[in-house]
């Protein structure tokens, strides 16, 4: 049954891809049915002076969620680091607590550009958070 789920989850996040557009990026700000985040800017890293040349530089997107959002668990594909699988479900959707400002996430819209049907938070927290979450380095 489990891997029902999560091959339908593939088909979906397969679907989604052929129709939508995907951004990664960092979560600044839920309100309500919307969430903003800042996508791009990840050519030399957060913070780092001289970063990618050609990197294009970071822009915020507020974009609302549809009323059946899918809201997951994102890990690294194994044979391409750049891309995102789904994971689990995150019960509670917009509501459980890995989504949240900083979180780095993977947003996934409509074939029209206007909706987020899916989310896949990404582990290892996102600006400023190692992978303890805490926003400290080497503490």
């Amino acid at each position: 049954m489990r891997s029902l789920i999560v091959m339908g989850a593939f088909l979906t996040l397969s679907i989604g891809l052929v129709l939508g557009e995907e951004y990664t990026g960092i979560i600044k700000k839920i309100d309500g049915d919307k969430v903003t985040f800042t996508k791009g800017g990840f050519g030399g890293g957060f913070g780092k002076k001289g970063g990618a040349p050609d990197a294009p530089p970071a822009e915020e997107m507020t974009l609302p969620v549809t009323k059946d959002v899918k809201v997951n668990k994102g890990k690294k594909n194994a044979d391409d680091p750049k891309k995102t699988d789904v994971g689990d479900a995150l019960e509670g959707g917009l509501k459980n607590e890995a989504v949240k400002e900083g979180a780095f996430a993977t947003f996934i819209t409509d074939k029209d550009n206007k909706n987020i049907t899916q989310i896949l938070i990404r582990q290892g927290g996102g600006a400023g958070q190692g992978k303890g979450g805490k926003g400290k380095k080497g503490a």
